[in-house]
Order: structure tokens, then sequence, then C-alpha cells
């Protein structure tokens, strides 16, 4: 009766190891998770690059502005829209981008890179330095864009560094010198 069972036992084993019918279904178990994360992350990046380019760029455009005094009195707001105006790619520009512009001392060391950003958990946002230069002054001017990750839980959106509120920031840095009069 034992041999009896052993032996179908085997059979149905055998039966079983010679079966290929799932292992199409266990490669892709395994394999499209590494393509997922790929995927995501490659996605995250893109959009990343994206975004700080566009960034740059309107900061550059906003500094020309400045060098060449297209605003005889600027103020924060006003280089702000020039900066939303240029960077169409950041969603919800006014309330994302922060901007500071300070004057520096042509011998002192740049303030630290690190960049006052809009405080998304803060119902009342922290004022920021923004100083109209005088002739032939350095100025240093930086914009900080807030962005929550499209992916945040796979892939780069993962291993971004976040805020309180799940945002990463995108900071653009630039310095000129004003022109005289």
């Amino acid at each position: 009766m034992i041999r009896a069972a052993l032996r179908g036992l085997r059979g149905r084993l055998a039966h079983f190891r010679q079966d290929t019918s799932g292992t199409s279904t266990i490669e892709f178990v395994i394999v499209f998770p590494v393509f997922a994360f790929l995927l995501c992350s490659a996605t995250e990046s893109g959009i990343l690059m994206l975004r700080q380019v566009m960034l740059d760029r309107a900061v550059d455009l906003a500094v020309r502005d400045l060098r060449l005094q297209e605003f005889p009195a600027v103020t924060h707001t006003q280089i702000k829209t020039r900066i939303c105006s240029e960077a169409t790619v950041i969603p919800d520009c006014t309330n994302a981008v922060l901007v500071e512009m300070r004057h520096v001392n042509k011998g002192a060391t740049l303030p630290s890179t690190a960049a006052p950003c809009v405080d998304r958990a803060a119902t009342v946002q922290s004022a920021t330095t923004f100083t109209q230069g005088k002739d032939n002054q350095m100025m240093l001017i930086r914009a900080c864009a807030v962005f929550d990750p499209i992916f945040p839980g796979a892939g780069l959106g993962l291993d971004l560094a976040k805020d309180a509120t799940g945002a990463y920031a995108l900071i653009s840095t630039s310095a000129f010198v004003v022109e005289p009069s």
C-alpha cells in the first residue's frame, strides 16, 4: 500500500517536473519589477532634469533683464512673474517658486548653497532677502522651486531628498553685476 502510494507520488512529481506551462509567468514575476523600477526612475529623472533646465533658463533670462535694467525698481513679484512666464513646465509656478536676491561683496565668500524655499506646510511664507543692487555691485539671485515627485514610492522618486510635505526642491543660482546707469 505504501509502495503504491509512493509510486503514484513519484509519477505525479515526474509529471510536475516535466510540465513547463508556468515558466514564462515565473520569469515575468522576477523581471517585471526591475523594468518597472527602471521605467519609474527614467521618467522621474527626465522630468526633474526638464524642470531644472527650464528653471535655470528662466533665471538666466530674468538676470539678463536685471542687468539691462528692464526693471527700474525691481520687486520680488516682478522677478517671480518673469521667471514663471519663461519656466512653463513648472506647475503652479507662482506658489511653488521663491526668489532671493542679495548683494555680495566681491572679496567675500558666497553665502551657503542652501536657498530659501516655499514651505508648503506653513500657512504664511517667511520673507526672503530681496535687495536691489546699486551700480557696479555684485548681486546673487537664487530661485527655489518645490515639486511633488511623479512616482514618490518608486525609483528615483523614492531616493530624492524631500521636505515634510513630500516635495523635493530644485535651486537655480546666478550672479551678476549691476551695470552703471
